[in-house]
């Protein structure tokens, strides 16, 4: 599943190419909006929240149009006339401005609700760690209000704090040298921890390749994610795999993670 940097970018994209435009067509491929026609209407901006994308639309009413990548889902931009990147059976929505074609492809969640709504889909969100109302000290009362929970699956809780995928979990617990499965209560630099998820965030999201090693080489952006059995690039020993509560499959090097460190 993309993670809140993914989304952040996907959001300023759709941002740059339709806000201040108005609608010259409108597509909802999906049943309970396949009737309905925004066409006319002006998209005053798209913003991420998390890992969910508002696009803002006045048309008669004040809409918002909610989407959510799930795990295969992607916005794309065209010029008109420009040949999609992706099959047209997979396009969910389709927006068309007079300049640009928005196309949202495999979307896990499309909704449209009136404006006033948006709370209804994002209110239950932890602090977003791009968000410009960022709370550090509200994600870390969010975090540990359940002290014996796995870090890991505390880190992926978007109701603690909003943007933490799979991947960055697993390499937060790595450079933190905490293993994926000790109790959150029992981490001694949580503030470090959290202060640098989102440095990570910020320092990926003009990325189109996500690295927190530094190095953009395959196979080495990354210290633990998707490396099982692979020698850990700080000391050489075999990455260990395994699940935590959630089914999440996690990622840690034992001898940079040892079970009793926190």
């Amino acid at each position: 599943m993309p993670e809140g940097d993914t989304v952040w970018r996907a959001a300023r994209s759709l941002d740059r190419a339709l806000a201040g435009q108005i609608l010259t067509h409108t597509d909802f491929r999906v049943p309970q909006l396949a009737t309905v026609d925004l066409s006319g209407g002006k998209v005053l901006r798209t913003l991420s929240r998390g890992k969910h994308l508002l696009t803002r639309i006045e048309a008669r009413e004040a809409w918002t149009l909610h989407t959510h990548l799930k795990m295969e889902g992607s916005w794309h931009i065209y010029q008109h006339g420009q040949k999609w990147r992706r099959p047209a059976h997979e396009a969910r929505v389709v927006l068309t401005s007079e300049s640009r074609q928005a196309v949202g492809f495999a979307l896990g969640v499309v909704e449209l609700l009136p404006r006033h709504r948006e709370g209804d889909v994002v209110g239950h969100l932890g602090p977003d760690l791009l968000g410009p109302d960022w709370d550090e000290q509200e994600a870390l009362h969010r975090l540990t209000a359940d002290p014996d929970r796995p870090v890991h699956e505390a880190l992926l809780d978007q109701t603690c704090l909003a943007g933490i995928g799979n991947m960055y979990a697993a390499e937060l617990c790595f450079t933190s040298g905490v293993h994926p499965l000790a109790p959150i209560g029992e981490v001694s630099e949580l503030t470090r921890l959290v202060r640098r998820a989102r440095q990570m965030l910020d320092q990926n999201k003009d990325r189109s390749e996500q690295t927190t090693t530094g190095n953009l080489r395959r196979g080495e952006r990354h210290w633990v994610y998707r490396r099982d059995r692979q020698p850990c690039l700080r000391c050489q020993t075999s990455i260990e795999v395994g699940e935590n509560a959630d089914g999440r499959a996690t990622y840690w090097c034992p001898s940079c993670q040892p079970a009793t460190k926190t």
